[in-house]
């Protein structure tokens, strides 16, 4: 298993029970974002489960927004753990394979046994719905995600890829963001591909990342646009707000990552009673890239600290 060479590890495919064909490795997955930790799991005894969630790499990528809720989104992985014949795994994800995981301890609490959550904290279920561009409002920091699910963007990001990963895998405090100044348009005007100081993604890297990506950005915007979707499923299924205090929570977010605001941290331990927090100092939003190492250890930390069935269960990463 060679971080840098993806083919190095164990690729597998199947058509699921929900009708969905997934991608997914069985100990790099094209989105390529947990190349680093796969490895120093897989040697402490841990079987590693990363699937390309919906719309990535060479997983499905339904046209439907309604496909990317986090209700169907769950189903999904439920279908991928008994196909491989797990009951219960370790649910890790960043971003909003975060998102989705903490979701997954809602509506399936029976098939988790913990949770580690990178750089987007818990939030509960919400009482009544908050659009993105309430979201915006309120925090300055996601005025790009009412970009994002603005359906025009799709092909705007499509036509200027490589200027588009150039902005947003960047270590922090490069000064550039994807908006143009006081907007809600790309930067790509701006200039078109940012000098390499900074970037997170290696040429090589990049080149990978080129077909799992080109004319393929629908599915990963979709995400986006689902916050009506996924606050009706969660209300009619009257989800609970608050995670068990028996569940095994762990937090690993970076000081400098403009999308993890300080105050949803602390809101954080109102609703996961067993929350372990760990920030990273000096790190923004791509965590398992900028602090491998200490992600890699945390987590190995983590669940050698808990009690885990007395056994060593699959670890499905998003």
């Amino acid at each position: 298993m060679d971080p840098s060479d993806p083919l190095s590890f164990v690729h597998k495919s199947t058509l699921l029970s929900t009708g969905r064909q997934y991608h997914y490795v069985d100990q790099l997955p094209p989105n390529y974002g947990w190349r680093y930790q796969i490895r120093p799991w897989v040697e402490r005894g841990y079987r590693v489960i990363v699937p390309d969630m919906l719309g990535y790499g060479t997983t499905d990528k339904p046209y439907d927004v309604g496909a990317y809720t986090t209700k169907r989104l769950c189903e999904d992985l439920v279908a991928l753990l008994d196909h491989i014949g797990v009951r219960k795994a370790v649910m890790i994800g960043h971003d909003w394979g975060s998102f989705t995981v903490s979701r997954f301890a809602l509506w399936h609490p029976d098939r988790i046994i913990a949770l580690i959550q990178l750089s987007v904290p818990y939030t509960p279920p919400a009482p009544e719905y908050i659009s993105v561009e309430e979201m915006a409002r309120r925090y300055s920091n996601f005025a790009y995600q009412v970009y994002f699910a603005d359906p025009s963007s799709t092909q705007e990001i499509e036509d200027n890829l490589f200027a588009f990963w150039s902005r947003v895998y960047r270590k922090p405090g490069s000064g550039h963001g994807i908006l143009s100044p006081g907007s809600r348009k790309l930067a790509m005007a701006l200039d078109d591909v940012l000098e390499p100081d900074g970037l997170l993604l290696t040429p090589q890297e990049t080149q990978y990342y080129r077909p799992f990506f080109e004319g393929a950005m629908r599915g990963p915007l979709n995400y986006y646009r689902t916050a009506r979707l996924r606050f009706e499923e969660e209300k009619a299924a009257n989800l609970p707000t608050t995670l068990p205090a028996s569940l095994p929570a762990l937090l690993i977010w970076g000081t400098e990552d403009p999308t993890c605001l300080r105050p949803v941290v602390a809101r954080a331990h109102k609703f996961v009673p067993s929350l372990r927090e760990v920030s990273v100092e000096g790190c923004g939003h791509w965590i398992m890239i900028e602090a491998k190492d200490a992600v890699t250890q945390t987590v190995l930390d983590f669940l050698d600290s808990v009690n885990l069935l007395g056994e060593r269960p699959v670890a499905a990463k998003l």
